[in-house]
């Protein structure tokens, strides 16, 4: 009998202090209307100096695990989807699994930018499937704004520090995931960059201290990115699964821009009543934006249950992670 893969559980959390357009004008060349009219955002959650994305992933897999009462000496695995962790190592994983006391699971973290959510449901789906392990946690936590230029309006407007994290379970008599699609583009790599700074030994060179250990992102390059590729993607998608922009009931994109989310509706032809979208009080919050703006809706009655989603991530790389789920009444 086939393995199927069930979601369980899913919550988020975010930073405590929240950042208005009112208070960007304060220091940058821009207005609330600017702001809003090119990206739909309003305000987004900034973490304080100490404060991390770890508390945040933390936070929301305790609240995941909460929602079901879950021993999480059960969990066989765990995969953080951080994009800019605090530290290089310790993982990022580690760090949750000892704070959650799931001491049975094994640990790693998964590196695929805003499309790090997706990537980690389609490893953690083949090691269930294949009957490795039957409990999973996945948490998606990056402190963005830590590594943002906070002159450069381009992009300090538009990221948000939060996390998010879901359950999975070994199911003999369902499956929530019916289908992922991956993919990347590596000649696409400098479109959205952040260095990581580092100093070569003093005997063998000298460090130049030539690039910015800021977020750097060509705007137009993505955009361009986001409408050729994901469109024919998320329509083979549908087809694989004998499904139409007609008979989903959402499409959750990755809230990265207003403009580039209502842009890919159209492309697809789906109506802007099925659109899932929170970037408005959230802004971008990278892999951990699908499942923030999931519980939101839901806990919100703004998306009706039981219900098929399809699910479109796309972040630096390029990389990007499509995905049609099911779920339930009770989630």
């Amino acid at each position: 009998m086939a393995i199927g893969v069930k979601i369980c559980s899913f919550d988020f959390e975010v930073a405590k202090t929240t950042l208005t357009n009112k208070d960007l004008e304060k220091f940058l060349d821009t207005t609330d209307e600017w702001i809003t009219k090119r990206t739909g955002i309003k305000k987004r959650q900034i973490l304080k100096d100490n404060e991390t994305s770890v508390d945040l992933g933390i936070s929301a897999a305790k609240k995941a695990i909460e929602r079901i009462n879950f021993n999480p000496l059960d969990f066989d695995l765990i995969i953080s989807a951080s994009s800019a962790p605090e530290e290089i190592y310790p993982s990022t994983s580690c760090v949750i699994q000892d704070a959650i006391q799931a001491k049975n699971a094994a640990c790693f973290d998964l590196k695929a930018a805003c499309a790090g959510l997706i990537y980690s449901l389609n490893v953690a789906r083949a090691f269930i499937k294949s009957g490795i392990y039957k409990n999973i946690l996945i948490v998606a936590t990056d402190s963005t704004s830590k590594h943002t230029d906070w002159s450069d309006r381009s992009t300090c407007v538009l990221f948000s520090d939060g996390a998010g994290a879901i359950i999975l379970k070994a199911d003999e008599n369902d499956d929530d995931i019916l289908d992922i699609d991956l993919m990347a583009d590596g000649s696409c790599k400098d479109y959205i960059t952040l260095t990581v700074k580092g100093k070569p030994c003093p005997i063998v060179d000298k460090a130049k201290e030539n690039k910015k250990p800021f977020i750097q992102m060509k705007g137009k390059e993505v955009y361009r990115f986001v409408m050729n590729e994901m469109p024919p993607r998320l329509e083979k998608l549908l087809k694989d699964c004998n499904l139409t922009p007609e008979t989903i009931d959402y499409f959750l994109p990755h809230q990265s821009n207003q403009r580039m989310i209502d842009a890919l509706a159209e492309k697809l032809n789906i109506d802007n009543s099925k659109i899932i979208s929170t970037i408005e009080d959230h802004g971008n919050m990278s892999a951990a934006s699908v499942i923030v703006a999931l519980r939101e809706s839901i806990d919100k009655k703004n998306l009706k249950l039981p219900a098929k989603i399809l699910i479109s991530t796309f972040g630096a790389g390029m990389s990007a992670g499509n995905a049609i789920i099911k779920l339930d009444e009770n989630i």
